[in-house]
């Protein structure tokens, strides 16, 4: 005889259980949507137009070198990526003018003339070996950030600036050959510089 409440609770469980699900209010969906939608064209239109107000600020930097007729023989060539350039020392002012600012790939070959930066979709530039001024491994510049050395960083004078341009090769370990032969290219022009 007590079955009875019993019945009536499940009866009343099954009953709540197949109403129908909740109609979603699809106006308010569409609504958030297209409003996140316009916040990321603002926010990307805005580092559009201070990646552009950086290059007009940059405007006095002069135009970048470009490879000689007769470069010389190859002495160390090198595939990889190039991750920017900043102001000398200071790894987050990233230069922006003449596309130096590009991130990309890169074909890098020194000769004795100076490194030539083959950028395929970028601008090309040319950094003369008197104008080199320092080569070391780094791990961080213009944002990028990677592990200890893992960052060929060469400094170098251009117009009156001093400019960090950060690679990395496809195969890190090669960073090494290049500030041995790079410093040591730079120590020895420098010495026959002075002898005259």
């Amino acid at each position: 005889m007590t079955s009875q409440p019993h019945q009536t609770y499940i009866a009343s469980y099954l009953a709540a259980e197949q109403k129908s699900a909740e109609v979603t209010d699809w106006a308010a969906r569409i609504g958030w949507l297209v409003g996140l939608v316009l916040f990321v064209a603002l926010v990307y239109w805005l580092m559009r137009e201070g990646w552009k107000w950086r290059g007009t600020l940059q405007g006095d930097l002069p135009e970048l070198p470009v490879v000689p007729e007769e470069p010389g023989e190859a002495k160390l060539a090198m595939t990889g990526r190039y991750h920017g350039s900043t102001t000398a020392g200071q790894w987050l002012d990233r230069i922006v003018a003449h596309g130096l600012g590009t991130r990309s790939k890169v074909e890098l070959t020194l000769t004795e003339a100076g490194l030539d930066v083959v950028r395929p979709g970028a601008t090309d530039f040319f950094v003369p070996l008197s104008q080199v001024r320092e080569v070391r491994l780094d791990k961080g510049i213009a944002g990028k950030v990677l592990t200890e050395g893992g960052l060929l960083v060469i400094t170098w004078a251009h117009g009156d600036r001093l400019i960090d341009s950060g690679f990395r090769s496809e195969h890190a370990a090669e960073h090494t050959e290049w500030v041995d032969t790079l410093n040591h290219m730079t120590d020895k022009s420098t010495d026959t510089e002075g002898a005259r």
